[in-house]
């Protein structure tokens, strides 16, 4: 077991993989009187061009398996894992994203079970004919509320704009057709290929002893055969520069909704460089939209935009992109502004000095607050896509950040000027 001390928070955390290959991550907090454990495969619904394990071809499986897998892994031939958890005091979930899926448990009390049944359904697929049937009528109507939410068409309307043809521009859960289509033979493909503990993470904060919590998940795992592993060979992305540079939907709405889209072309370093890049592009953000900046600013009086407006950058395996969006009734000159700021981003940089100062010290206290959530820790943690960095990492970046580095992202991330616009408009609303 290694042990990363951090001695400017005082925190030690312990790491170990085990012999099967699952990585373990142990964060003691004895002060705090609850404990959150999440346990992460290295597979989202991005993942649905792959060679499965033992086979030498790429196969093709249905959009949001991935999310339906997730979903089915609770429910065993005799027990409900969600049923199990409660019984224990604790609260239980999981969600999936383009590249990960994750299982969790929040609890007070009965910790050392609560680990034990995090490992014990999530490394035990019961998969049927009658089940999944079951669950394609629950899913479907999941998928079917969120083709209304104009937020979440807007969101996915801009990645169909930026990755065409792509699986990163599918709704996560999939669509109706397409989850029509998941077979229990589908479910286990996927299973075996992607949910071997080499290809998993678990994560555990909170008030726990760390050699005992440690000598409890070795006993479980060895209690348990894994097949021989095997790193999971997945069909990547195209990264090119071709996007759609515009398209709209008509909902029924009464604010027209724009988001603009800028697609990462540029090369993204490796391991602990790549969360020092996307601090770094957060900070290019952060000081050409946020509430302080003189876009929003002047903006805001002229009532083109209002408090809705944000930004998300999202760097994950095989993809990185910006996102800027907001309610406008001028969406078309909202959109043309946010360009026109990013393609101007360098000289707007040129006299940020003082904003950059304060916005380094704001960003140190979001994470310095991000590091009292147990949630946070865990959740935050991306495995090999930063090279194992935690929370804890972040900090120490942010404070050796100058703004000369904020403008060097700017003309990597920027430069390509690869961007496109998405519209939600009101029926019978205007085009852009």
């Amino acid at each position: 077991m290694q042990a990363i001390e951090y001695p400017q928070f005082g925190e030690t955390l312990y790491t170990e993989t085990l012999a099967n290959g699952l990585k373990v991550n142990l964060l003691s907090r004895p002060d705090f009187h609850r404990t959150y454990g999440v346990i992460t495969a290295n597979y989202g619904s991005n993942d649905t061009t792959f060679v499965p394990v033992g086979q030498s071809d790429y196969q093709t499986v249905p959009a949001g398996i991935a999310h339906f897998l997730e979903h089915k892994l609770f429910e065993k031939e005799d027990y409900d894992a969600f049923e199990i958890f409660g019984k224990y005091g604790a609260d239980s979930n999981a969600f999936t994203s383009f590249t990960r899926t994750s299982y969790l448990f929040s609890a007070t009390r009965n910790v050392n079970e609560c680990v034990c049944q995090l490992l014990d359904f999530v490394q035990d697929p019961y998969f049927t004919e009658e089940t999944v049937v079951k669950e394609k009528g629950i899913i479907g109507q999941e998928i079917k509320m969120y083709d209304d939410d104009p937020g979440w068409r807007l969101f996915f309307g801009i990645l169909g704009n930026l990755y065409p043809n792509q699986a990163l521009s599918v709704d996560i859960a999939g669509s109706v057709d397409s989850i029509a289509q998941i077979t229990p033979a589908d479910l286990y493909t996927c299973y075996q290929t992607f949910y071997q503990p080499g290809n998993m993470n678990l994560f555990i904060v909170g008030n726990f002893e760390v050699e005992a919590m440690l000598d409890l998940i070795k006993q479980n795992q060895a209690q348990k055969t894994f097949p021989a592993a095997s790193q999971p060979q997945v069909a990547g992305m195209t990264n090119d520069a071709e996007v759609l540079p515009y398209r709209m939907l008509e909902l029924d709405i009464n604010q027209p909704k724009v988001m603009v889209g800028i697609k990462g072309i540029d090369t993204v370093p490796q391991g602990r460089e790549a969360l020092r890049y996307r601090l770094q592009v957060e900070m290019l953000l952060h000081l050409l939209y946020s509430e302080n900046s003189a876009m929003y600013t002047e903006l805001y009086d002229r009532e083109i935009l209002d408090d809705s407006f944000g930004y998300n950058f999202q760097l994950e395996r095989g993809f990185h992109l910006a996102t800027i969006n907001g309610g406008s009734y001028y969406p078309n000159e909202l959109a043309d502004e946010i360009i026109k700021t990013a393609k101007n981003a360098l000289e707007i940089l040129d006299h940020q000095g003082q904003e950059f100062d304060l916005a380094k010290r704001e960003f140190i206290g979001h994470y310095l607050q991000a590091l009292n959530s147990l949630e946070s820790i865990a959740n935050s943690y991306e495995g090999d896509l930063y090279d194992s960095a935690t929370l804890l990492d972040y900090i120490p970046i942010i404070e050796a950040m100058t703004l000369d580095d904020v403008k060097q992202v700017a003309q990597s991330f920027l430069g390509p000027e690869v961007f496109s616009v998405f519209q939600v408009l009101p029926k019978g609303g205007q085009e852009g």
